[in-house]
């Protein structure tokens, strides 16, 4: 667990919130923010807030499964006003569990396009990420390979490379998968996938993109934003990986490339509505838009924010505008069947 060493009292805030309930009311000023993000770009984000709305804000940062199972333990008494998370898979978790509320804005109505938020209003995507293919330029041809269910084709036996199916990523992933191909196809798909890597899964998204271009396989699936951090990076060897990769955004020809997103909700019990709900707001503006795009190479989820120069040259792509409750709530069975299928 990360602790931002200038607000360590937040962590014993819960005992002091309930015993000192005369504090709470004169915390108009505060906002106490739980996040699974661990991007020190984000410290940009937080300042500004700051600067703007004069609210001061305490965090916690940790895994997400850790933060929801800490607001689940500290029921009424949790101190978090604010929960962000980097996957839909797990900001949806925290929905089902009872521990977010609904906020309806109008400006975020407004910016944040209908499938990145959900649809009760209980949470709000601020960034995405879109979950691509990349293959060695050098062994793979131009357009070879275009879709997510190409992964599966018998021709690239012992060539791809991918996380575990413990992975979140994958999970929603696969849970787009199933929303648009159905379980038996979805299944025999993940099995395909099986047969055709080239080693067990193992690794983060980075250790994928560096084996593809290390020659460990022909082709790799990551979150875009990993690639953008290679690409900017100045160290020779990171440079080295970019130069022999070319991405691919998977199913232009039919539904898009999948998305995922960083999102955030109000915590049920926050104390500081307010502050939340200024918070959240903030999040849809264009410069906090523009942390998120050039921060850490993700895309704005409001439209009219460029992404950074090194993004963009990627090229523009049709993404799939599934909802992303959908491929979240479909996450259980898509792991369900990824089992099924051998994907360690």
């Amino acid at each position: 667990m990360i602790i931002n060493p200038t607000r360590r009292a937040l962590l014993g805030g819960a005992t002091l919130l309930v015993a000192a309930p005369s504090v709470l009311r004169a915390q108009t000023k505060v906002l106490n923010l739980y996040s699974s993000r661990h991007y020190d770009t984000d410290e940009a984000l937080y300042t500004e807030f700051t600067r703007q709305s004069g609210i001061t804000v305490n965090r916690v940062e940790a895994g997400a499964d850790q933060l929801l199972a800490r607001m689940q333990s500290e029921g009424a008494s949790s101190p978090a006003d604010v929960l962000v998370t980097v996957d839909a898979g797990r900001i949806e978790r925290a929905s089902a569990l009872g521990l977010l509320q609904p906020f309806a804005s109008e400006p975020l109505a407004s910016r944040i396009p209908a499938h990145l938020r959900d649809p009760d209003g209980n949470w709000f995507a601020f960034s995405t990420r879109a979950r691509v293919i990349f293959v060695a330029k050098d062994k793979v041809a131009d357009g070879a390979i275009s879709t997510y269910e190409d992964l599966a084709d018998p021709k690239w036996k012992g060539k791809v490379l991918i996380r575990s199916s413990t992975n979140i990523y994958n999970q929603s992933l696969t849970g787009a998968i199933l929303a648009a191909n159905g379980e038996a196809k979805t299944e025999a798909w993940a099995r395909g996938v099986v047969a055709n890597m080239a080693r067990p899964p193992r690794g983060g998204d980075t250790d994928q993109i560096r084996a593809a271009a290390a020659g460990e396989g022909d082709i790799a699936v990551s979150n875009t934003y990993y690639f953008g951090r290679l690409a900017r990076s100045e160290k020779p060897e990171d440079k080295a990986v970019v130069e022999k990769l070319r991405l691919v955004f998977p199913n232009q020809g039919d539904r898009g490339t999948h998305v995922n997103i960083s999102a955030a909700g109000i915590a049920r019990h926050a104390k500081n509505l307010d502050a939340a709900k200024a918070y959240l707001e903030y999040l849809a503006t264009p410069s906090a838009q523009r942390y998120f795009a050039w921060g850490n190479s993700e895309y704005p989820a409001v439209s009219g924010v460029e992404p950074p120069p090194h993004v963009a040259a990627w090229g523009a792509f049709k993404s799939d505008q599934l909802n992303a409750r959908v491929f979240a709530r479909n996450n259980a069975e898509a792991l369900k069947l990824m089992d099924r299928a051998g994907w360690k």
